[in-house]
């Protein structure tokens, strides 16, 4: 192991002024209300909490993380499906935040989701013309059935699907045909950006490949930037040109595809990559694994100081009293860690070793779910009688 070059702050990262798109501190904080007709905040699931990255003209940004970690809801925040609770959002100039309903309606031929559930993402009640259509009739209403029609076979043909499906109902198609259809509604107004909702993550392997095949040739032929949530790291090395890695609702680290991949400081990165399969049984038993033990704490109540180091390998008593600045510690290279560290690279001759992250009794019993609290659960099922009594 060896530490990293610079571990001193030097700045919060700074946004390109030729970006597409500048997120500055987003937050995204639901509340928790008690009571019936007269109803209090006791709370907030602080799912995203003070992201900072930009996103230039055809770049990729992957956004990857466990489950919960607030992904894809920084990606519905971004395109304004979920109001943001603060921060700054600047898309190709404008400050869009505070934008209405209205507003937001003019800014939709620019951004554009492809959801994550091919199936409940499209109206069961609707042949898929209707449902590729509704882009062309909405923005435009000068065009006739016919154009439409035309315009809405040429995209299905383009993204690999029979144009003579056009009068088809969406249960009539197969998994990754259904991520395709939505695929083509998104890109339907020709988009400056797409949020891309974990879009192959339930599809199969091979179906997955297709799609992001074809995200790929459509971000060459439109110029198309994208936000790619997924869970799968392979997946998203592939088709990220940078990479953000996300923790109970804040970035860890942000690097290019390349730097990250192969020079990670920050401790949960590198669990997150020595937890990524070698296609070799020897090399495999041979690697340096590092096991995070507990769940992901909870948003509603989250760890002080750093988010991380109730489950960090590398966590001392600074880390639980202090939080650690997003910073840069190299041109594009932002962390938040007070003691980042550069591993080395995988070493198929050296012996394998597991390491683990320790937590006291205290905060183990803080990583339980609910159910395990007894009492908890006692109580929660006492309120719920008393509503109704």
């Amino acid at each position: 192991m060896t530490v990293a070059p610079s571990t001193e702050p030097s700045g919060a990262p700074t946004l390109r002024d030729d970006a597409l798109l500048q997120v500055r501190d987003l937050k995204k904080h639901f509340p928790i209300t008690q009571g019936i007709l007269f109803q209090k905040q006791v709370g907030a699931v602080q799912a995203v909490d003070g992201v900072t990255f930009d996103v230039a003209e055809r770049e990729t940004l992957g956004l990857v993380g466990e489950s919960g970690c607030g992904k894809s809801t920084a990606g519905r925040t971004i395109t304004k499906l979920i109001e943001p609770t603060s921060g700054s959002i600047v898309f190709d100039g404008k400050e869009i935040s505070g934008y209405s309903r209205s507003q937001m309606q003019a800014l939709r031929n620019d951004i554009q989701i492809i959801f994550q559930d091919p199936y409940s993402s499209l109206n069961p009640r609707h042949p898929i013309g209707t449902i590729v259509g509704a882009p062309f009739r909405i923005t435009d209403s000068s065009l006739t059935d016919k154009e439409i029609k035309s315009k809405v076979q040429s995209l299905l043909e383009r993204v690999g699907l029979n144009p003579e499906h056009y009068n088809r109902y969406p249960h009539e198609f197969s998994g990754g045909q259904r991520q395709r259809i939505g695929v083509a509604r998104a890109v339907a107004l020709r988009p400056k950006l797409i949020v891309c909702d974990e879009p192959v993550s339930a599809l199969d392997v091979s179906i997955q490949a297709q799609v992001v095949n074809l995200l790929e040739d459509l971000q060459e032929e439109f110029g198309i930037a994208y936000i790619f949530v997924a869970h799968d790291l392979s997946v998203v090395r592939h088709i990220s040109d940078r990479v953000a890695v996300m923790y109970l609702g804040k970035i860890m680290e942000l690097a290019d595809r390349d730097t990250l991949y192969s020079k990670p400081l920050h401790p949960y990165t590198h669990a997150l990559l020595s937890a990524v399969p070698i296609p070799d049984p020897d090399n495999q038993n041979r690697r340096e694994r590092i096991l995070l033990t507990g769940d992901l704490p909870s948003p509603i109540n989250p760890p002080s100081g750093c988010v991380f180091h109730t489950r960090c390998f590398k966590a001392q008593e600074r880390c639980k009293l202090e939080v650690p600045a997003f910073r840069e510690v190299a041109p594009g290279h932002a962390i938040a860690c007070h003691f980042p560290e550069e591993r080395k690279p995988f070493d198929p001759n050296a012996e394998g070793r597991v390491i683990r992250s320790t937590m006291s009794a205290e905060e183990q019993d803080q990583q339980l779910p609910v159910d395990a609290h007894p009492d908890l659960v006692q109580q929660a099922h006492q309120d719920d009688r008393s509503q109704f009594r």
